[in-house]
């Protein structure tokens, strides 16, 4: 590889792949000083240069040029070669991990690859991210090339391995949807004071409020229930009850337990406990649900335990 070469070489890489040109001719650099090293024993102390405009190498210890070995020009050859494809392995990497960095805690869409064990390989932006199976609504299958969206839980890396973990379960995927989906969430007009979940089955979630002209409950529904069933068909069909937030946890509760209706609510702060007095057999069974999912949500929501007793 020529000076030229070298030069042109290093022009290409910056303009196309956005690597930096001083970063490139300092790993030639280092690369030709561990080369010559690792070849001529009697070569330590000295600095390896190379001219940004002609591309000429110069060697120097203590500031006094040295004569060169006698095969630099494939010493550095080799060395430029070997340290352009790691810069771009590298920038890569890095490129990579920034972009996905930035995507973190938000929604990303994706295209279905393929199955490994119970994991689904999903590509993002031509990288492959992994949805786990415990990530993965309870139910749901997808075929290869199926489009896919997903919560980036996590990115991390190992040397120049980018690892990108999904969720369709976190229910921080609920919340994005929601501000995606509700204009008046992403504004700040209606703000989500608590979301509670059990993937493919239900979600809790309370709002509130900033503007008494807006109906918090309203806009997330929205017109004939357009913005909830979007959000609910992105879930599968997960059931979706949207509360009005209170600060009163007596209310709360009350509010919770919909479609329930309740009666006298007695709190325990110190254990963090409700008694949950209701009118009748009915109400017992809306106020538990089906197996004691809305019970327990309510519960969680309220971080406090709730006990539903029929009034005698």
């Amino acid at each position: 590889m020529t000076n030229d070469e070298v030069l042109n070489t290093i022009e290409i890489l910056h303009r196309e792949k956005g690597i930096e040109k001083e970063i490139i001719f300092k790993g030639i650099e280092s690369a030709i000083v561990s080369a010559i090293r690792r070849k001529y024993i009697n070569f330590y102390d000295f600095t390896v240069h190379i001219d940004r405009s002609t591309g000429d190498i110069d060697i120097t210890s203590q500031d006094v040029a040295i004569s060169p070995p006698d095969d630099l020009g494939r010493i550095a050859a080799q060395a430029g070669k070997q340290t352009i494809l790691q810069k771009i392995r590298e920038a890569q990497s890095d490129m990579l991990y920034e972009e996905f960095k930035n995507k973190k805690w938000n929604i990303v869409t994706g295209e279905v690859n393929r199955y490994e064990n119970k994991d689904i390989i999903v590509i993002v932006s031509n990288t492959e991210a992994i949805l786990p199976q415990k990530e993965q609504i309870l139910g749901e299958y997808y075929r290869q090339g199926d489009g896919i969206r997903a919560y980036l839980l996590d990115v991390s890396r190992q040397g120049s391995k980018i690892n990108i973990v999904l969720s369709r379960s976190h229910p921080y995927f609920v919340r994005k949807l929601f501000e995606l989906e509700i204009p008046e969430i992403a504004q700040g007009i209606i703000q989500i004071h608590a979301l509670v979940r059990e993937p493919g089955q239900r979600t809790k979630i309370a709002v509130s409020s900033q503007d008494p002209k807006v109906d918090c409950i309203g806009s997330c529904i929205g017109i004939r229930g357009t913005r909830i069933r979007h959000i609910s068909d992105e879930l599968r069909g997960e059931k979706i009850d949207i509360i009005r937030w209170e600060e009163s946890l007596v209310n709360l509760i009350r509010n919770a337990l919909q479609p329930a209706q309740v009666g006298e609510i007695e709190i325990d702060t110190d254990l963090k406990k409700a008694k949950v007095i209701v009118p009748s057999d009915e109400d017992q069974r809306k106020a538990i649900g089906k197996d004691g999912l809305n019970v327990r949500l309510a519960a969680r929501l309220c971080c406090c335990d709730i006990d539903i007793v029929q009034k005698k």
